[in-house]
């Protein structure tokens, strides 16, 4: 099997740390000229339509590189696997294929999809505050759970990766700071 009949995902928040599909390689990578960030409103997982939590989205930053994953899915498991993900990204984010370094071993660029949340979908929230978005987030609550959850899980799978991402780190602290919020 090559990689010209696979596909190549990148994941860069929740697919991190809860991938929830099937592939057959998962290596640490890397996409240029970009930033992750909690701009992204959630009213489906981490959120409600009222109380929209906060996850994660890539925006452009030209000598920026957002530390992720990416996965190999074998050629049987794309359809179902495409299908799953427009299902579970349906809230704002369109497809982007971009190319990513996939690191380890062999490292090696490839083009991968990836979804991202733009700043003209109706659930954009944009930037804020480290200290207001951190309290929504500490406030945020929806049917796949605590939006506090998200941010402590993406920030444990990325110090695993050895990914220091500056922006959740100083949110976790953040949220760290507010009691548990109804």
């Amino acid at each position: 099997m090559t990689d010209q009949t696979s596909l190549w995902l990148f994941g860069y928040g929740s697919l991190i740390w809860r991938p929830a599909i099937p592939y057959a390689e998962r290596l640490p990578a890397r996409a240029a000229g970009y930033e992750r960030r909690f701009y992204q409103g959630s009213t489906d997982h981490r959120g409600v339509p009222e109380a929209p939590g906060r996850v994660v989205t890539l925006v452009p930053s030209a000598a920026a590189f957002c530390h992720g994953v990416a996965y190999r899915v074998a050629p049987p498991d794309v359809a179902a696997v495409l299908h799953t993900l427009d299902v579970r990204e349906q809230g704002g984010y369109t497809r982007l294929e971009l190319p990513v370094q996939v690191l380890g071993e062999a490292p090696r660029e490839v083009t991968a999809l990836t979804y991202v949340a733009a700043p003209d979908n109706p659930n954009w929230l944009g930037p804020a505050s480290a200290a207001a978005i951190a309290l929504q987030i500490a406030r945020s609550r929806g049917p796949s759970g605590m939006n506090r959850e998200y941010l402590v899980r993406l920030a444990a799978a990325l110090r695993e990766l050895a990914v220091d991402d500056p922006h959740v780190f100083e949110l976790e602290r953040e949220v760290h700071g507010h009691e548990e919020l109804p």
